[in-house]
């Protein structure tokens, strides 16, 4: 039997876009067999390209972002080039931009102005806190956002906020953009219409701190910062073992305290003693409750502590380091790794987390040089090769 096509199959999508949020939504796209040309600037690009030199030579967030696009280098602020990007929007089921707020609206690229001039349009526009209000006009960079949304407050040690180690902000936007995208499609299959789609990065990681919020809006107290600890549960944390590393285990009932008392700790009286009996108990001894634990998790090395914990039905988990997770042995025996071409030759690269049994294998193409694309688009809507050399020669196209 023939595999089913990939579910985008079919679907243009154009991107005036730059840095994760927008990036990352259409790669999303572009991984189910969506075409997406992406616009950049003449002038260096994406400026996510000059982040750093970390994938040979080239940037991650950029190659993270990026693969399976076309990539077409236009002026936007000269009237040929923005006729292009116009004359590539209506021919294409998406549109996607984030660009700083008001420039899209300047530009006639917003997505009302879009849907309103061709109705069967998906147009997504992603800003950083909404297209209104008073923080409207204010950069939005993925920290700042973290920090503005209270995810800063929630993360970190009872001393030290800390922002998540991930553009967690940028990924949540980018995730709803990608499913309104989606359900948009739906909507446009059953009614033959498309319309706009509004994700901002704020409410996207407000629904995320969903937990936090509500427990605090209904007469909690906000939940304090506890490192790798859990405030309310224990033992909840990591642990030390003889071999430098560190076990994550956590406790969630008390039958999981007396198995692990008896069959980890070796220390069956602590199994029904009142000071570690009850979770309540557990965690208003916290100190004891934890010291048990690190005595004897700190006489194995880390592989013999997950083997004694997986053992006596324990849930735990190994601290690792990004090295360790791009070697993990459940990613390896799941053949998640795949290769892609870029500029700087073949890059290793993770096969998307939505998987289609029976489908085509996500599409995983290559990452795009800067305007890599731009003559063969330009050519593929009926330019000229006279028009396309007079762009090139004048920079309003790269």
């Amino acid at each position: 039997m023939q595999p089913q096509p990939l579910p985008l199959d079919g679907i243009t999508v154009v991107a005036v876009e730059q840095a994760v949020s927008a990036p990352f939504a259409t790669r999303q796209l572009a991984d189910l067999g969506a075409r997406v040309i992406k616009i950049e600037r003449t002038d260096g690009g994406d400026f996510a390209r000059g982040y750093d030199t970390a994938a040979a030579g080239l940037a991650s967030h950029f190659v993270w972002c990026n693969r399976g696009k076309e990539s077409v280098a236009l002026d936007l602020k000269d009237p040929r080039g923005l006729d292009v990007v116009r004359r590539l929007v209506a021919g294409a089921d998406v549109f996607v931009q984030n660009l700083a707020h008001g420039a899209a609206a300047r530009l006639g690229l917003d997505a009302a102005t879009l849907c309103a001039a061709h109705p069967r349009l998906v147009a997504v526009d992603i800003s950083g806190y909404g297209p209104s209000g008073p923080y409207a006009g204010k950069r939005a960079y993925d920290m700042l956002v973290q920090c503005e949304v209270g995810l800063v407050s929630v993360t970190g040690t009872p001393d030290l906020p800390v922002k998540a180690g991930i553009p967690a902000a940028d990924i949540a936007a980018a995730m709803y953009a990608f499913s309104g995208v989606l359900a948009a499609l739906v909507r446009r299959g059953t009614t033959g219409r498309g319309g706009p789609v509004e994700v901002s990065m704020l409410d996207a990681l407000a629904e995320w701190m969903g937990h936090p919020l509500h427990h605090v809006m209904h007469g909690g107290t906000p939940p304090a910062r506890t490192g790798l600890a859990h405030a309310v549960i224990a033992p909840y944390d990591a642990f030390p073992t003889a071999d430098g590393g560190r076990v994550l285990l956590s406790v969630q009932n008390d039958r999981e305290w007396r198995r692990l008392a008896q069959q980890v700790l070796f220390r069956p009286e602590s199994a029904d003693d009142p000071a570690f009996a009850t979770n309540p108990a557990r965690v208003a001894n916290r100190e004891r409750t934890d010291a048990l634990v690190a005595k004897s998790l700190g006489t194995l090395d880390a592989d013999e502590a997950v083997a004694r914990l997986e053992n006596a039905g324990i849930a735990c988990a190994r601290l690792r380091d990004v090295r360790e997770v791009a070697e993990h042995p459940q990613l390896a025996a799941r053949d998640r790794w795949r290769q892609v071409g870029s500029p700087a030759g073949p890059l290793r690269a993770m096969l998307p987390p939505i998987t289609l049994p029976g489908g085509e294998e996500s599409h995983m193409g290559a990452v795009p040089g800067l305007g890599e694309h731009t003559e063969a688009v330009l050519r593929g809507l009926g330019l000229t090769e006279g028009d396309v050399a007079e762009l090139l020669r004048d920079g309003v196209a790269r």
